[in-house]
């Protein structure tokens, strides 16, 4: 591990391989540090030049769930946001419920009247008085990342939908805020038009310590596409019913026995989740 390793990127992108980075991915799941450690040095052993991202990630995951199952639904984080689609109804879903366990009250798929036309918005929410309407743009494959023109088409729907909730009397609340936010990454353009015309931008890894994926892991709201125990099937399942965190499930046991998962199975399935969401 001494000589310097080029890995690919899911973008393409080559880039020399991160100790630092693979290291603080596998802390981000509370593993134990002699864990870490061994794990580390057994990917580290199997490098070789031009080895993908996606090979490292599959030998890390392999290596967390033989340890402890829960660890690797914590290390699977980003690909189990990816799994919420093909559609981005659910992850729209998702993004409310993490809201909803923030102290807001939330609304999902709505239509408003702006001052020139109505918009379809994905999540409204109040708190404190104020309103809010966000913009979920979901990617189902990684490398794909939101550019300018996505902040500039949300702004301008914001400042319609802003103007008309405003001027009506009738409205308990004031519409204060536009948010965008996105299950991968926005391009430099984006962030700097998003941070100087107002809109808040919430990305993977945007804000700094503050992002999707930090949110997820303080408050222990992770989706049920994490789990290693369910099947796709059952995920899918799930989803259509509005489950979409596995803190969900924990309160909804009974959608386990409507899929016909033994009493055995299901112990593990929950047993699972609930080291999840209590860490």
């Amino acid at each position: 591990m001494e000589k310097t390793i080029g890995i690919l990127k899911s973008s393409g992108e080559k880039v020399n391989f991160s100790l630092d980075k693979l290291r603080a991915s596998l802390n981000r799941t509370g593993a134990e540090k002699y864990i870490v450690n061994q794990i580390i040095e057994k990917v580290g052993n199997e490098l070789y030049q031009g080895i993908s991202t996606k090979e490292i990630y599959n030998r890390a995951f392999s290596l967390l769930k033989k340890n402890k199952s829960y660890l690797a639904s914590r290390y699977k984080l980003k690909k189990a946001i990816y799994e919420l689609g093909p559609t981005g109804f659910p992850f729209e879903r998702f993004v409310s419920a993490i809201l909803k366990y923030s102290g807001y009250s939330t609304e999902v798929d709505k239509i408003l009247q702006g001052k020139c036309v109505t918009h379809e918005i994905d999540v409204i929410t109040h708190k404190n008085n104020e309103t809010t309407i966000i913009e979920c743009k979901f990617h189902s494959e990684q490398g794909l990342n939101c550019n300018v023109k996505i902040p500039l088409y949300i702004n301008s729907r914001y400042q319609d939908v802003k103007e008309h909730w405003n001027a009506n009397p009738k409205k308990k609340t004031s519409l204060t805020k536009g948010w965008v936010v996105t299950n991968t990454r926005f391009t430099e353009d984006a962030l700097q038009y998003g941070n100087c015309c107002g809109l808040y931008l919430l990305s993977w890894d945007y804000p700094k310590n503050d992002g999707l994926k930090d949110r997820i892991d303080r408050l222990g709201l992770y989706p049920i596409t994490v789990s290693t125990l369910l099947t796709n099937r059952e995920k899918q399942f799930l989803l259509s019913r509005d489950v979409v965190l596995c803190r969900q499930l924990i309160g909804n046991a009974f959608y386990l026995d409507h899929l016909g998962v033994s009493n055995t199975r299901k112990e593990k399935i929950l047993g699972e989740m609930t080291k999840l969401c209590n860490f």
